[in-house]
């Protein structure tokens, strides 16, 4: 399903060797700096864990009673988590410009196998999604922008996610306090994340205003002229964004969407597997405080603090301590234990394909799936 963008010098093959700026590529921190924020990092992980440790222990120590998961509603769990990850393949295709669903593909599980694996993961998963969608062909200059807007559109879904559960619980049981707090926080970030893209879509001034502060900060620490270009850059990116999405707003919507109703019908066949079906309004409440606990940079994918509160969420939602615990597990084995396996081997397929160096990105269009369509 090819995606086309506007004819002119630009809609040529994205395996061609870029042509862009350096300005565009990300740029290494000093080793001493990488060093510090590590240390830091792996410390702060420490800590989480440490004071989450109870209730990860008591979570897995649940393992046994696995047993109890009925291994049929299990594997329809697995088969709704899959399509998850298709749909945020979809969305990201959409905002990179490209048709690739191997490259795409690929590059997403390996970071996030990457990014679930290493504290702060999230800059490691980022750079390695990077590096390995150059190999494959896309553009540089797409590939930033590409990848930053569909994280912003899933964030803003993830938001959302309470509202639409408070919508769906209205006329069925009363809302548990623990939940409802969750809605507002849900609600308030969803507000204001929507209003600062809505803003940045529409008008030049918050990206030329965001540019500008940023340089001037930079310039405090003698780094300016590493920025002296970010304000028409910024624009630049989101002229880029904008024109990827508007192609194909409803598949976009539709993609952003389903990244998370279908990891949200995985939990709920793990809890349907343990013979339990609670109010699926107040179930999605608790769901979405966990999405939004999975994004603390503090653990490996949100490694402890999704445990602790998904527990303790469900168990406001109805549903049994014992069970609550084993359904977490069952859940987080589905959702974050089993694709690190499948990351690594998507690492060595996109290895094979494209190649171990950073110069495979100058692909040629008869060996790479990435390319472009025009019009």
């Amino acid at each position: 399903m090819p995606l086309s963008r506007p004819g002119g010098d630009d809609a040529c093959v994205a395996g061609a060797p870029s042509t862009q700026p350096s300005d565009e590529e990300p740029r290494p921190r000093s080793r001493g700096r990488g060093i510090v924020l590590r240390v830091a990092m792996l410390l702060a992980a420490g800590i989480s864990l440490y004071l989450l440790a109870p209730q990860v222990l008591e979570v897995f120590s649940s393992w046994p009673k696995l047993r109890e998961v009925r291994p049929l509603w299990l594997g329809v769990a697995v088969a709704f988590e899959a399509t998850s990850y298709v749909s945020l393949w979809t969305l990201q295709r959409i905002a990179l410009r490209t048709r690739s669903w191997f490259a795409v593909g690929t590059a997403q599980l390996a970071a996030s196998a990457a990014g679930s694996v290493v504290p702060g993961g999230g800059a490691a998963a980022a750079a390695l999604q990077y590096r390995l969608l150059v190999r494959a062909g896309i553009r540089r200059r797409n590939v930033g922008p590409g990848l930053g807007s569909a994280l912003l559109a899933t964030t803003m879904t993830a938001a959302a996610l309470p509202v639409v559960a408070v919508l769906a619980a209205i006329g069925g049981p009363a809302t548990p306090k623990g939940l409802r707090q969750v809605a507002y926080i849900g609600g308030g970030a969803f507000v204001v994340v929507a209003a600062g893209a809505g803003a940045a879509l529409a008008w030049d001034w918050p990206l030329r205003s965001a540019g500008r502060a940023v340089r001037a900060v930079a310039s405090l620490v003698g780094r300016g002229e590493r920025f002296a270009e970010l304000p028409e850059r910024l624009l630049r990116q989101r002229d880029v964004v904008r024109a990827a999405f508007a192609e194909r707003p409803v598949v976009a919507v539709l993609a952003a969407v389903g990244k998370w109703g279908f990891d949200y019908l995985a939990l709920l066949c793990v809890l349907a597997s343990l013979e339990t079906r609670p109010e699926p309004a107040l179930v999605l409440l608790a769901y979405s405080a966990s999405a939004l606990l999975a994004m603390i940079p503090l653990t490996p994918g949100g490694l402890g603090f999704v445990e602790a509160g998904l527990t303790g969420l469900l168990g406001l939602a109805g549903v049994a301590l014992g069970v609550a615990t084993v359904a977490t597990l069952a859940y987080r084995l589905v959702s974050f234990w089993l694709p690190l396996p499948v990351g690594g081997i998507a690492y060595l397929l996109a290895r094979r394909r494209y190649g171990a160096a950073e110069s495979a990105a100058a692909t040629s269009s008869e060996t790479s799936d990435a390319t472009i369509v025009p019009r």
